[in-house]
């Protein structure tokens, strides 16, 4: 182990004692790979995923990459092989699932964060009949959710509504700012800037109106490949994740305060109301099969996909880690 590496894992595990969480799984075998890509993704609820690096390296990783990703739809970069690990939107990992078999869902994190917000004479979801939504792209995370929900409430997504595509996420709310397009499902901290601005209005909040705050917003994905090749790895990336939800449950302030310093909010107060709001322990109590279930369903049922949805489920997930994890972290 060269000096750099045993600094690395030394101030590693010095922050996951100071912290008070579990020390790694020292009955295992290291990781079969040094490296570990994960996703840099400007939003605030995947605070884990930011604070996981510390955690990996105490895992015995010696290098974490953050792979940078313009449109919202992370399964599709860890699907191309471009990283490892990461957290997508249930819904549009259910969608990719449904095309794809270089994936593999297994375990989710919190759920709510992203908020459907519209013009004032805008008031539920079924009057986006006929009306536009900008998204960054087809198959994005915003596209396929309000889908999911245009369905639960019976629309056809497909022919009822508008789609905008604006290719960025950026220039998704830009759109709707604009008044290029009538709602806009968003992500912290967009829907606190546009309250801040007085734009808009919610019309779903998936924190706290059912049933989307009943199941999963972000569920952990992996690449199979790196699943399949990589045992030991993919069990300690998923540890290291679970782990950092647990110091945004128990310990939202430090959270809050290490998005801020490191950039990854624009202040503390904005990371400390969406970190403290949101369930991150939500992965201990909840099935996150439940959560596929319920949005292959829905797209199912929205035409958005053709896979029945329990041969999606046998396919695509994979809770055997998720479940040994549990037990050794006394869930």
């Amino acid at each position: 182990m060269s000096r750099r590496t045993f600094l690395q894992r030394a101030s590693a595990l010095g922050a996951t004692g100071l912290i008070g969480i579990p020390g790694i799984g020292r009955a295992e075998p290291p990781p079969e790979v040094r490296k570990i890509r994960l996703v840099h993704f400007p939003a605030i609820c995947v605070a884990p995923g930011y604070l996981a690096k510390d955690l990996l390296l105490a895992e015995g990783f010696e290098e974490v990459e953050y792979v940078d990703t313009q449109v919202n739809s992370i399964a599709t970069t860890i699907a191309a092989g471009l990283a490892d690990i990461w957290v997508d939107a249930a819904p549009s990992l259910v969608n990719l699932l449904a095309t794809k078999d270089t994936v593999v869902a297994v375990a989710g994190i919190h759920a709510g964060c992203y908020e459907l917000l519209a013009k004032p004479d805008l008031r539920t979801i079924r009057d986006l009949k006929g009306r536009s939504v900008s998204i960054s792209g087809f198959g994005s995370t915003e596209h396929i959710f309000v889908s999911s929900m245009g369905a639960y409430v019976g629309l056809d997504p497909r022919k009822d509504i508008d789609w905008r595509m604006m290719n960025t996420t950026e220039a998704t709310m830009q759109a709707f700012v604009d008044g290029k397009a009538d709602a806009f499902l968003g992500f912290a901290p967009q829907p606190q800037e546009l309250r801040s601005k007085k734009i808009g209005h919610v019309i779903v909040n998936t924190t706290h109106d059912r049933p989307w705050s009943q199941y999963f917003c972000c569920m952990l994905t992996l690449n199979r490949e790196f699943s399949r090749k990589y045992p030991v790895a993919a069990k300690r990336s998923m540890r290291a994740f679970l782990k950092a939800a647990d110091i945004c449950a128990s310990q939202p302030e430090r959270a809050a305060r290490f998005m801020a310093d490191k950039g990854y909010a624009a202040n503390y107060d904005l990371a400390l109301e969406v970190i403290g709001e949101l369930p991150y322990r939500r992965w201990r109590d909840s099935n996150p099969e439940d959560t596929i279930r319920f949005h292959a369903l829905r797209l199912h049922e929205g035409g958005i996909i053709q896979t029945n949805p329990q041969k999606l489920i046998e396919r695509g997930t994979d809770w055997r880690f998720l479940n040994e994890l549990k037990r050794e972290m006394k869930a």
